[in-house]
């Protein structure tokens, strides 16, 4: 059973550990060093960002640290699960899936005596890589843990810490096993780990009555309109993945209701076909990625990864306010240019965690229903800053992201008229954000250039 406050508790120890560990290793190691310091440089060069290299640095090393855990976070969950036959970390000793890994680990250094228990780490993370549906989460181009690795000492303190006993009931410690397979945790995780990134990114869990109330306005009519065959979804700032989840269910249900006897694989695959996310937090897509991952296995109706299909999931790292191209609504704006006119704000940047040929895919089409919870802070990098001014015509005076974002998410909306100027079926929109734009002056332009340009049916404030 998951504990998931003690779990919490655990983790943000082990992160600060882990960051310690990493800080050391970069002042140890110049090639570390100099490659992150390539990345923060070609960022600048891109006008993406204008942070001192120390402060930057300083959240690529976390991102990394977060990695790590959660990198075992998903071999724990799918180990205890019973999703793998042989553990690489940990297991119940009541079940002798501990026994189980303690034996793997033997051998593996009875093999490569040379190596320390980072390699035996990453050679899990890679093993597992190989199953279906996990390809995308230990992806060695773009996940950190296979740049900015830990020393032996920390890796193997990891290991251990995923081994650990409780004395006084013989239990493990952390236990992972859920036969409803409940992936809530891992939204605390999200939102709680990282202190630093929760400011940074403004990182707030979107409480799953809103969600509901969003996806009944938005995708419900969605499916009705355009049928579930057609329907499609996106969520451009999807965090730890609330409206995925919610989307994918609403479309599996309706599936399931109009073609009982369709293979639930199919129906499994058509439903993460529909939906669709991206955020800047490579985490919260890490997270996002996995629970739909386990909510499709449940579907699928397979208890093993060795059985099930693999499955694709369109989830992305990005900045959907700069990546992909620029949809009008109103092909008379200056602020609707093509895309190519905005070559110098980084559109064609990306960080080494970001895959852009997938995320430039996810933004470059149009959604029957785009939904989100999207930061609404200002924006402290001035490089962003003026990188967003010169995209989006709602961004004025000292405006929060509620504005560019309100614009962004009618844009990916699939707009009311066709290339030739007939009206056809449009999209549903709807997003949480910040009242502020109506009380300040920041909000005018919004008000005046953007919003009468929209069928606005609910403003709840």
């Amino acid at each position: 059973m998951i504990h998931a406050p003690q779990l919490l508790a655990d983790l943000t120890r082990q992160l600060k550990r882990l960051e310690d560990d990493l800080r050391s290793r970069i002042a140890e190691l110049p090639e570390l060093d100099a490659a992150l310091r390539a990345e923060w440089q070609a960022a600048r060069d891109a006008d993406r960002c204008a942070e001192p290299f120390e402060s930057w640095g300083d959240q690529v090393i976390t991102q990394a640290g977060v990695h790590w855990l959660l990198s075992c976070v998903f071999l724990r969950f799918i180990e205890d699960n019973q999703l793998v036959d042989r553990p690489w970390l940990s297991g119940t000793p009541d079940s002798g899936r501990l026994a189980l890994a303690r034996d793997r680990h033997e051998a593996y250094f009875r093999v490569h005596p040379l190596e320390s228990d980072r390699d035996y780490l990453l050679a899990a993370f890679r093993e597992a890589g190989t199953l279906h549906g996990l390809q995308t989460f230990f992806d060695e181009a773009h996940n950190p843990v296979f740049r900015l690795g830990i020393s032996g000492d920390a890796a193997m303190a990891l290991r251990q810490f995923w081994q650990a006993v409780d004395p006084a009931s013989g239990a493990l410690v952390h236990d992972f096993t859920d036969p409803e397979w409940d992936t809530r945790f891992l939204g605390d995780l999200y939102q709680e780990l990282s202190e630093a990134t929760r400011k940074r990114y403004a990182l707030l869990q979107t409480p799953e009555f809103v969600e509901e109330f969003i996806l009944d306005r938005t995708l419900t009519p969605a499916i009705r309109e355009f049928g579930c065959q057609t329907a499609r979804m996106i969520d451009p700032t999807c965090g730890s993945g609330h409206f995925l989840l919610g989307g994918f269910h609403r479309l599996v249900a309706e599936w399931q209701r109009r073609e009982p006897g369709r293979n639930p694989r199919d129906i499994a695959q058509k439903a993460l076909d529909a939906v669709a996310g991206v955020d800047l937090n490579p985490f919260a897509v890490a997270i996002a990625r996995f629970r739909l991952l386990v909510a499709a296995l449940k579907v699928c109706e397979v208890r093993r990864l060795a059985d099930a299909p693999n499955l694709r999931l369109h989830v992305a790292i990005g900045d959907s306010l700069l990546h992909g191209p620029r949809f009008g609504f109103k092909e008379t704006e200056d602020m609707f240019q093509r895309a190519d006119d905005y070559a110098d704000t980084g559109l064609a940047h990306a960080f080494a965690s970001e895959d852009l040929s997938e995320v430039q895919k996810i933004l470059g089409r149009q959604y029957h229903a785009v939904v989100g919870n999207p930061p609404y802070i200002v924006v402290k990098d001035a490089a962003l800053n003026q990188a967003y001014r010169r995209r989006y015509v709602s961004c004025h005076m000292k405006y929060s992201l509620g504005c560019p974002f309100t614009e962004r998410f009618f844009e990916l909306a699939q707009t009311g008229r066709d290339g030739e100027g007939d009206v056809t079926k449009a999209g549903f929109v709807g997003l949480i954000t910040a009242n502020s734009f109506m009380k300040r002056e920041f909000g005018s332009k919004l008000i005046e250039q953007v919003l009468p340009a929209l069928d606005l049916t609910h403003v709840i404030d």
